[in-house]
C-alpha cells in the first residue's frame, strides 16, 4: 500500500505528506503513521479529529525470481543519466 497526500490539504491548508509514496510493505501489520508538513512556517494549521490527512492507494505486489548473471548487454542508454533519451 502506498500512502499519498491529498491535494485539497495542500491548496486549502498548505500541509502535505513527507515521503511520499510512503510505503507499506505487504507483512507490516501495525498502526500506519503520516508524517505531515506544514510548508508555511508562519501560521500554524490545526488538524481535527477524523480529518482526512492522506490517501491509501493499494497496489500489487509481485513475487520475482532473480537470475544472476556475468553482465548484461549495451543498451542505447547505457550508463546515460537523467534526461539522456531525450
Amino acid at each position: 500500500m502506498q500512502i499519498r497526500p491529498r491535494s485539497g490539504l495542500a491548496i486549502n491548508k498548505g500541509l502535505t505528506v513527507l515521503n511520499t509514496p510512503g510505503t507499506v510493505d505487504a507483512g507490516y501489520r501495525g498502526e500506519v503513521k503520516v508524517i505531515i508538513f506544514n510548508t508555511n512556517a508562519k501560521d500554524a494549521v490545526e488538524i481535527e479529529k477524523g480529518e482526512r490527512i492522506a490517501q491509501a492507494v493499494l497496489n500489487k505486489v509481485e513475487s520475482i525470481e532473480w537470475e544472476e548473471c556475468e553482465g548484461l548487454d549495451d543498451t542505447t542508454r547505457n550508463e546515460g543519466g537523467f534526461g539522456s533519451t531525450g
